[in-house]
């Protein structure tokens, strides 16, 4: 256990300063690119990964997971499912290019052929590093998946500059979406120094592509409700909307998807090796939950009452009509770190039927609340489908985000009451700071440009939440238990994710 508890606190700290570097380069080549490219150009990328997303979800068929959940794992069956890795991504590639006249004809757009094809053999290189990727994280190797996975988004943002100084357009995007898993693959191999056998049959075998396969098919719902306010977009509105909405949405999603793949893929693995011990699988995630919450929430203020200078700063005056999209989807960053977390307490517990269901649920009235954006916008007159969706989206998500973590965490250890006492005090504080600082940034618009506001906005913000934190709400103590964490060795004696 003590060896646990040193490899899940080095790796956390890894995987959270490498975060810290992918968050910062992303939103620096984000800010790059665009300027460099037009929304049309993200628009048209967009339409295919809409659908070419759908077959990604089957590129390891959940058997990553499955992998690093299992207690026990041989190296007969980590070969057999490399095979299988393979076997499906070689399929995805095939399906892609089989589908790629069906993407022309739903959109219209004689260019997404080439893109679609192109992409598939994302598919291929994405199979082949699956289980390498497994086989890291299940050794609680983090700080090498940390640095493959920043090196892979550099090459691949390099490729992408440079062919979009070279003024190729939306081929910079497919480029840079090919590079990416290419790179990483390499990175990985080289990493584990591991070559695959040949494969075998076996009761565990099976076990674990069902395991993977109700994963998986969770993983297809969830996305169908997720990414069909882009198909909507892109069919009923066009490249110009769908791109000025899928920037916003990136943006939503950038600090989101950093602090889940961050904390969550160390809390997975590490709640996974202590599943059978509740009170202990109950400390471990209520902590790695706090920091999340802690994180998130002054992220989310800064989107919504600073949405206009942060779109300014980061995307360019071009991209203005993204402002309102921006801010109306700002609060789903609070929402999905609420309730994005609650996969590790389930898929660690096994109980993927359970997800399966709640995912069965969630998109059908996630995708009620598209529509119902759409309907409303066109009944009052205004012909603005982005705003309409984003407006939807964040109302619905705002009305489910409670009965879905009451369901989520039923029988696991962890209650309602757990999560909300978590949540309540960085908000409170949140709320508080929010309040001083903008009023500040009110004071400063006349007097300054937008890039300035934002710094002094946002530094006011932070000492004001740390502030009422710590001293206030009496938390300082547990944060500071956490950087103790990741600055020394435990003891045999000594937990370091102790109770909150």
């Amino acid at each position: 256990m003590q060896d646990l508890k040193e490899k899940t606190i080095r790796g956390g700290f890894a995987r959270m300063v490498a975060q810290a570097a992918n968050f910062v380069f992303r939103i620096g080549s984000l800010m790059i690119m665009a300027r460099l490219l037009d929304p049309k150009d993200f628009g048209l990328v967009g339409m295919v990964t809409a659908f070419t997303g759908v077959l990604n979800l089957f590129r390891d068929f959940g058997l990553s997971t499955a992998t690093v959940q299992r207690e026990n794992v041989s190296d007969e069956d980590l070969s057999t499912l490399f095979w299988i890795n393979v076997l499906v991504g070689v399929v995805l590639a095939a399906c892609a290019l089989v589908f790629s006249p069906i993407v022309v004809r739903i959109y219209h757009e004689p260019r997404l052929l080439g893109v679609t094809m192109v992409l598939s053999l994302g598919f291929l290189l994405n199979a082949l590093g699956v289980q390498h990727s497994a086989l890291l994280q299940r050794h609680l190797r983090f700080t090498a998946l940390a640095v493959i996975n920043v090196a892979a988004l550099v090459v691949s943002t390099i490729v992408a500059m440079a062919m979009a100084k070279m003024g190729l357009g939306y081929w910079a995007l497919v480029a840079q979406t090919v590079t990416l898993p290419l790179t990483t693959t390499v990175g990985v191999w080289i990493a584990t120094a591991w070559a695959p056998g040949m494969p075998h049959n076996g009761e565990q075998i099976r076990s674990m592509m069902k395991f993977g396969g109700t994963l998986t098919l969770n993983g297809l719902v969830v996305y169908i409700g997720y990414n069909m306010d882009k198909v909507l977009l892109g069919r009923y509105w066009g490249a110009e909307d769908l791109g000025l909405y899928g920037r916003a949405y990136q943006l939503i999603n950038i600090p989101t998807d950093n602090l889940n793949q961050s904390v969550g893929e160390v809390a997975f693995s590490a709640l996974s090796r202590v599943q059978n011990d509740r009170p202990r699988l109950r400390n471990y995630f209520l902590k790695g939950y706090s920091l999340v919450m802690a994180m998130t929430i002054p992220i989310t203020i800064m989107s919504a009452f600073f949405a206009s200078d942060l779109i300014s700063v980061l995307l360019g005056p071009k991209w203005n009509s993204a402002v309102p999209i921006f801010r109306l989807l700002a609060p789903t960053i609070l929402i999905f770190a609420m309730i994005n977390p609650l996969a590790w307490l389930m898929f660690a517990l096994g109980m993927v039927g359970r997800s399966l269901k709640v995912a069965l649920v969630l998109a059908p009235v996630v995708m009620c609340g598209y529509l119902a954006g759409l309907h409303y916008w066109a009944k009052i007159g205004m012909h603005n489908g982005p705003e309409g969706v984003a407006l939807g989206y964040s109302a619905i998500m705002i009305l489910w985000v409670i009965p879905h973590i009451a369901w989520c965490v039923k029988d696991t250890g962890v209650s309602l009451h757990d999560i909300l006492v978590t949540v309540s005090k960085p908000l409170f504080s949140g709320l508080v700071g929010a309040a001083i600082a903008f009023g500040i940034h009110r004071i400063c618009i006349p007097l300054m440009p937008a890039l300035p506001r934002v710094i002094i906005a946002g530094a006011v913000l932070l000492a004001v939440y740390v502030g009422m934190l710590f001293y206030v709400m009496r938390q300082k103590a547990l944060y500071m238990d956490v950087l103790k964490g990741f600055r020394k060795r435990p003891s045999v004696e000594e937990n370091v994710l102790a109770p909150a």
